[in-house]
């Protein structure tokens, strides 16, 4: 196996606006892959020149996309009660799954629905999302991209889990996110009891009270532990996904964040690499 290295994130700035100078500097700063981010928290949906245009960008600046982080969503909501607003929802996902497809990636990041959002019980939050993930499931085997489910800082495992246990793992897997797990205290423990489903990471460090998305090795992360689960793990990919950004970071200066994510992410990739090694 190639060793690992790092991906980063584009929204290490900003998740709004032209990404193409962020997409720039990160290949300035020795990347070769990238986590595209931008628009996660939005309704936006990218039309084929837009897609076009990114892929340029991408081959220009020696790029590749490792995975892609599908939109929240803000009324276009997936897990919706309002039937237009599912719908909405639904086609936002496919958009992302499509895009994903066009850009030669495998894997589209979501968050799930809340079902504390649900005021009408939940087998019935379970039968929209299920819904859901039942129109999606097509159109994401037949471009070849997984859907893989997003640990949130409250602990949101026990859904996950469900919802893994309902559709197989060539359509559906876990996104573990290093930043979430050390806010909900036992994530490296849910991760461990769900690693065979692993599909993509996102690394990024904090105090274990905020989401505050710091450069790896600079907070509460266990990243030692966290580097053995994933060498042991169904994460086979060399390239792993840096999550971290520029606002709660002492370093102010675009290129020195830059190389500083770049060498955390190549001592947690060494890291992984030497517990695969090491391995019976």
């Amino acid at each position: 196996m190639k060793p690992s290295i790092p991906a980063m994130t584009t929204d290490y700035v900003t998740s709004e606006g032209c990404p193409e100078p962020y997409l720039r500097r990160i290949s300035e700063a020795g990347f070769r892959h990238i986590h595209w981010c931008h628009q996660w928290c939005t309704d936006f949906l990218y039309d084929d020149g837009e897609i076009d245009q990114i892929a340029r960008w991408l081959a220009a600046f020696d790029l590749k996309l490792n995975d892609l982080h599908g939109s929240h969503g803000r009324e276009k909501a997936w897990g919706s009660p309002r039937p237009y607003e599912r719908d909405a929802g639904v086609a936002l996902v496919r958009n992302r799954i499509e895009m994903a497809h066009r850009l030669g990636c495998a894997v589209v990041i979501v968050h799930i629905p809340l079902p504390l959002d649900s005021e009408d019980g939940l087998a019935a939050y379970w039968d929209r999302w299920g819904a859901s993930l039942d129109a999606l499931e097509p159109i994401a085997r037949s471009r070849g991209v997984r859907i893989a489910l997003e640990n949130s800082h409250d602990d949101n495992m026990d859904i996950i889990a469900e919802a893994l246990g309902r559709y197989g793992p060539d359509f559906l897997g876990l996104c573990y996110d290093s930043g979430h797990g050390a806010m909900a205290g036992n994530g490296l423990d849910r991760l461990a009891d769900h690693a065979d489903r692993l599909i993509s990471l996102h690394l990024h460090d904090n105090d274990g009270a905020a989401d505050q998305h710091r450069v790896p090795f600079t907070g509460v992360v266990d990243w030692d532990r966290l580097a053995a689960i994933v060498a042991a793990s169904s994460y086979v990919k060399p390239v792993i996904t840096l999550e971290c950004v520029m606002r709660n970071s002492p370093i102010t200066d675009e290129a020195d964040f830059l190389a500083a994510a770049a060498t955390a992410g190549s001592r947690f990739a060494a890291m992984v690499d030497a517990k695969r090694a090491a391995a019976p």
